[in-house]
């Protein structure tokens, strides 16, 4: 057999066995080096990088990684990434890009991947969250396929993200470089203390005159949550646009998708260098807790409000709010009521 040195192959040993790729991150190489199978496919390999193909998934992963987005991650983030990349690209490159845009069929697909790591779940999750935000930038902005099948996927790792909250400082950074659109939908998190979903399909008739009132989607409308309008809810309320039924909506004046959303606020954390930040969205509600508590309001009372579990307030009462901040909330219950 004829001895073959072809600059770029990429060589990797796994379970006792060797495997030759075109390039790091490319696509796999059939046969062993020197043979005409070996040459052959790493030839339309070259040939396919000069002239990709763009209905194949593995253009997707190549534009994003050639995107201003992935561009601005932290050094250490890509270099994580990077490897992941590969491993998509090396599962889901040959695939259609076509085939992300029907969630019934790719989901199990995605799911058997990621249950190469079933037994480290946060390992596993985290490959789901590269993966996730690979098929967002086919999504928007490449426009080749409607939604992410990556959402609604559960995660394997479960842990209580009940004592997680976005600090003041927090907020305002991210502020600083994301569109106002999501800067409305952070101060109405912040200040309401509603999930996500819950704040999309938010509408202007869901506001009276004294509270906000809705059922809440998590209990399967079961459950109510009465938020009182007080002045800085009424300000902020004030403030946004009636652009649509819905109180929050795009910047192309519509309600919000779920993936549409998802799409800008990861992009937002990106864009003000926090996407190392174990920060989700939802993690607003604690913040709006923490506001109610320090106005006064009981656990009980923010339970009620917010259609709660009266157990989760306390857990971010006890770890958020500061000696300071709980006195003077002690002090302005005995100060006499004017």
């Amino acid at each position: 057999m004829v001895k073959v040195d072809l600059k770029g192959i990429k060589k990797v040993r796994s379970k006792g066995r060797i495997y030759y790729y075109a390039w790091r991150g490319g696509p796999p190489l059939r046969g062993e080096p020197g043979s005409p199978e070996f040459m052959a496919s790493y030839n339309d390999a070259i040939e396919q990088r000069r002239t990709p193909d763009k209905s194949r998934f593995r253009f997707v992963v190549a534009d994003y990684k050639a995107s201003g987005e992935y561009k601005r991650l932290a050094e250490s983030t890509r270099g994580q990434w990077g490897k992941w990349l590969d491993r998509i690209t090396d599962y889901f490159g040959d695939l259609s890009i076509a085939q992300f845009d029907r969630p019934e069929k790719i989901r199990p697909v995605i799911r058997r991947w990621r249950m190469q790591w079933a037994d480290t779940p946060r390992t596993a999750d985290y490959a789901l969250q590269v993966l996730s935000r690979v098929v967002a930038h086919a999504v928007d902005p490449l426009g080749k396929i409607a939604g992410n099948p990556c959402e609604g996927i559960k995660h394997l790792y479960e842990n209580d993200r009940s004592e997680i909250i976005w600090t003041d400082s927090d907020i305002a950074h991210i502020k600083r470089t994301c569109s106002i659109e999501i800067a409305d939908a952070i101060d109405l998190a912040g200040h309401t203390g509603l999930r996500l979903s819950d704040l999309l399909r938010l509408s202007w008739s869901h506001v009276g005159d004294d509270a906000i009132v809705l059922t809440t989607g998590k209990s399967r409308h079961r459950s109510e949550a009465i938020i009182p309008l007080y002045d800085d809810l009424r300000t902020l309320l004030a403030r946004i646009p009636k652009r649509a039924t819905t109180v929050l909506t795009s910047s192309k004046r519509r309600p919000w998708t779920a993936d549409g959303f998802g799409s800008s606020f990861n992009k937002a954390k990106i864009d003000a260098g926090m996407s190392e930040r174990d920060l989700h969205f939802n993690d607003l509600r604690g913040t709006a807790a923490t506001k109610f508590y320090i106005a006064g309001f009981t656990m009980r009372e923010i339970a009620e409000t917010l259609a709660w579990q009266e157990e989760s307030v306390e857990k971010i009462i006890r770890r958020y709010v500061g000696r300071s901040a709980a006195i003077k909330a002690r002090i302005k219950k005995l100060e006499p009521r004017k």
